[in-house]
C-alpha cells in the first residue's frame, strides 16, 4: 500500500511491513541522473583497491550502523540514549565508535550542553545530510524486494538440508 506521507512535499510513505518507517522518494529518478552526473565528474578510483580513497569511504559508509544513524539524524539531533534505543541490539561502545568515525569523517556534528548532567546531541552536517536520499533509496529497494529475498533465503536453506 502506498499513501502520500503529509508535510514532506513530493514523498510517499510506502507501508508494506511493519518494520520499515522510512520514505519512498517519488523523484528517484531525478536522484539517479543527479547522482550519475556528478559521479561522472569525481574523481574515478579503483574500487577494488583496498587503498583507494573512494572505496574506503564506501566501507564506511556502508558499515552496520552508519546508514541508520543518518536516517535517525535526518528528522533533527538526537542524544546519544535516544540513537541507542531506536537502532537497538547495537552496544554503547560500537555506537560510540561509530559516530566518533562519522565526526571524524564530518558526517555529524556532536554538540556538548554546559548542564548538570551533561547533555551531548548528534546532528547531521551538510555533508551528512547528502547521504539521506541514496540511503534511502537503498531502504526502499530492500522494502520491495524483501519477500523475494526471504524466498530465496528459505528455498537456499531447505535445498541445504536434504
Amino acid at each position: 500500500m502506498i499513501r502520500p506521507y503529509r508535510g514532506k512535499g513530493n514523498h510517499w510513505l510506502l507501508s508494506t511491513s511493519t518494520c520499515y518507517k522510512y520514505l519512498v522518494v517519488t523523484n528517484a529518478p531525478q536522484l539517479l541522473d543527479r547522482l550519475r552526473a556528478k559521479r561522472a565528474q569525481a574523481y574515478q578510483g579503483d574500487l577494488f583497491d583496498p587503498e583507494c580513497p573512494t572505496r574506503l569511504v564506501l566501507d564506511r559508509i556502508s558499515d552496520k550502523w552508519t546508514a541508520l544513524v543518518v536516517l535517525l539524524l535526518s528528522d533533527g539531533p538526537m542524544r546519544f540514549s535516544e540513537l541507542r534505543g531506536h537502532i537497538g541490539r547495537v552496544a554503547p561502545k560500537v555506537l560510540t565508535q561509530t559516530l566518533r568515525r562519522m565526526e571524524r569523517d564530518g558526517l555529524i556534528t556532536r554538540e556538548i550542553f554546559a548542564e548538570v548532567p551533561p547533555r551531548v546531541e548528534y546532528a547531521l552536517t551538510g555533508l551528512g545530510h547528502s547521504l539521506i536520499e541514496p540511503i534511502a533509496l537503498i531502504g526502499d529497494w530492500a522494502e520491495i524486494h524483501v519477500d523475494q529475498i526471504t524466498k530465496a533465503q528459505a528455498a537456499y536453506d531447505a535445498a541445504r538440508q536434504l
